[in-house]
């Protein structure tokens, strides 16, 4: 008999890693609830969704349509497990039932996914990768395009939704439902679909019955006018920085402060705020003010010394660092225009951008901005973080130092 090892439990994501060991086999399921309870905001949204159930009312083809880390994906996959409960509760599915349970592994028979990947020939699809991608989404269930790029260690490969791929979906859509009443497609990024999408839209516009198709994209302008115009549209919007916060200290158990850091930092992007929280060691805010210091002041020797600190921070927090540096240098630009009302930081952020705006211009914040991206861009492509720092340094440097500020201005910082 095999024996049932739990190997690790995380009780708040309720993600079980369970190893089945048979002499020479080895497996690993997965599980991890994926109701609205466990979806950061988005409160009306989920109301919509709850209310198209109990009045009957779902529409075969819906486009949930929100910016990367809104919890797009997130908020159709428990959408799909409402729909499917046998035992629904008023706000959400039971989270016990048989099909609840199957769908905390992703694994139900009447689920199915498709989204971009990198095909090896042109007969790949995506259910050769439907491991790798459950995996992936129960880890993070605000997955983003990078993050699954990376999953699948294809580097930057050119990544689509091919013909092949949308054959095999209407060839798995025209069977009838195993369980559920309703058999339901997920798609992730439709618009990676291209051209291939036009074999799909005679089965949008007219599936099989009992058949739905939850659409998840995240930029309409690249989506094909012939699918929007078949889909219902489900708008998410970014989540608040409140919702962020919340999501970070009740579920994450992020110190409060520390959670507004990354609040601010990921602008509503909660799959972005993981990140940050991956290196909540790193205190951006203490380490810019220091590295602005020198470079306003000109103080050489230290600047070079301190470089060496900022290039031992590694490439993501690196990259993490300069993201910040360009929502600082937004912000900046909102006092400079007499904006004050929609600066939005911790106390501490807001203390030093107000000083700081005092020695810039809007030409010097945007050309600052400017150098960021670009470094940040650099950083991606695994420059010498070393030089890279020290010639941004001596680009701030030329724009604080060697311009002409009012007077008194230049010892704000210290």
């Amino acid at each position: 008999m095999p024996s049932l090892k739990i190997l690790q439990s995380i009780t708040h994501k309720k993600l079980i890693s369970v190893s089945i060991s048979n002499k020479k086999t080895v497996q690993n399921v997965y599980f991890a609830t994926m109701q609205f309870k466990d979806i950061a905001g988005q409160l009306s949204v989920k109301k919509h969704l709850i209310h198209t159930v109990t009045q009957n009312r779902v529409s075969h083809a819906q486009l949930f349509l929100g910016p990367e880390g809104s919890g797009s994906l997130a908020l159709a996959i428990a959408y799909a497990q409402y729909i499917c409960c046998t035992h629904k509760l008023p706000d959400d599915a039971c989270g016990q039932c048989a099909s609840c349970n199957k769908y905390q592994k992703l694994i139900h028979p009447d689920l199915h996914f498709s989204f971009p990947f990198f095909a090896k020939d042109k007969d790949d699809v995506a259910s050769n990768y439907i491991a790798d991608w459950r995996h992936a989404i129960i880890k993070n269930h605000y997955l983003g395009l990078d993050a699954w790029r990376y999953h699948l260690n294809v580097d930057n490969k050119q990544f689509n939704i091919n013909i092949a791929e949308s054959h095999h979906i209407i060839s798995r859509l025209s069977l009838k439902p195993f369980e559920a009443e309703f058999k339901i497609m997920i798609m992730w990024l439709p618009e990676y679909l291209v051209s291939a999408g036009n074999a799909l839209l005679k089965i949008i516009e007219e599936p099989a019955d009992k058949t739905l198709f939850l659409l998840v994209a995240q930029n309409q302008d690249q989506l094909l006018n012939t699918i929007i115009s078949r889909t219902q549209i489900v708008k998410i919007p970014k989540l608040s920085d409140t919702d962020v916060v919340n999501f970070l200290t009740i579920q994450k158990n992020i110190a409060t402060n520390k959670a507004q850091q990354i609040a601010y930092l990921s602008n509503g992007n909660l799959h972005t705020a993981q990140e940050y929280m991956a290196h909540e060691e790193n205190n951006y805010c203490e380490t810019f003010i220091t590295w602005m210091r020198y470079c306003v002041q000109n103080r050489g020797i230290e600047m070079i010394n301190y470089v060496d600190e900022l290039a031992k921070m590694g490439r993501e927090n690196q990259k993490n660092f300069f993201k910040y540096g360009i929502n600082l240098m937004r912000e900046a630009v909102l006092c400079l225009s007499d904006m004050p009302a929609l600066v939005h930081l911790p106390e501490k952020e807001l203390d030093f951008i107000s000083k700081f705006a005092k020695i810039l211009t809007l030409a010097k914040a945007q050309s600052i901005a400017t150098e960021f991206e670009k470094a940040h861009y650099h950083i991606e492509r695994n420059a010498n973080p070393k030089i890279l720092f020290l010639d941004v340094s001596l680009m701030l440097i030329k724009l604080l130092k060697f311009n002409t500020f009012p007077a008194g201005t230049q010892h704000i910082l210290i």
